[in-house]
């Protein structure tokens, strides 16, 4: 076929994965206990670019993520941080694991902890907005963050986060298609963490929206270069 005049096609590297691709720092066996220095050395660089663009979303004040605006409703009841909330909410969805006999792996564990040690950390140092066009365009980075620290993490294969192995227990049990389980999780924590006083708006649309492309794209270009990098040693 041939391409229309004027159309510029994709680079091949920013298409969406379909899937999760396995690269040269990608462990053979999820549940793996002593996992190689580099694949452990990504998984946490990945986690930490996750919640550093977490806690970018949130300075922006427009808007939090599904599971941020729980947290943040949850901070305001307890008188935590958010991040300490982060850390509560996590590893009180591993134990909703227990009934659905999910197995967490070491990223299991330290995605609880890592993602809501950045968000600790980085939240405070992070700008304040002065207009709408600000906040919007840090919304977008944050997004792009955490899309890009998500491609980065899942491609270590060390065990889903404990909100996705949560999810996929459900649908293993129950038959119902992931999509609706996600839905159906993500628009109940939205509205339980506003009902707190979560801050839901523009940034929570705009992340709903576009998270699944920036991840799948993210996916797609550490696909690219773990292969490369695996064809050089």
């Amino acid at each position: 076929m041939k391409r229309l005049s004027g159309t510029v096609a994709m680079p091949p590297i920013l298409r969406p994965a379909k899937e999760v691709p396995s690269t040269w720092w990608s462990s053979d066996d999820p549940m793996e206990t002593r996992p190689k220095v580099s694949t452990m050395a990504i998984l946490c660089i990945g986690l930490w670019i996750f919640g550093t663009g977490d806690a970018i979303l949130i300075a922006a004040g427009i808007g939090n993520t599904p599971w941020t605006v729980l947290a943040e409703g949850i901070a305001l009841i307890m008188g935590v941080s958010i991040g300490q909330a982060t850390f509560l909410i996590s590893f009180a969805v591993l134990f909703l694991w227990i009934p659905l006999k999910e197995k967490p792996g070491v990223g299991t564990i330290l995605n609880a902890i890592l993602i809501a040690a950045a968000i600790e950390y980085m939240l405070p140092v992070m700008p304040s907005p002065e207009g709408a066009l600000q906040s919007v365009t840090q919304v977008l980075l944050g997004i792009a963050l955490v899309g890009v620290g998500s491609g980065i993490y899942l491609t270590a294969n060390l065990g889903p986060g404990p909100r996705d192995g949560w999810m996929t227990g459900i649908q293993r049990i129950s038959g119902i298609p992931i999509g609706s389980v996600r839905a159906a999780i993500e628009i109940s924590v939205v509205l339980i963490g506003w009902l707190l006083g979560g801050t839901v708006g523009l940034g929570t649309l705009l992340f709903a929206l576009m998270i699944g492309p920036v991840v799948a794209i993210s996916l797609n270009v550490a696909g690219h270069l773990g292969a490369e990098e695996q064809g050089e040693i």
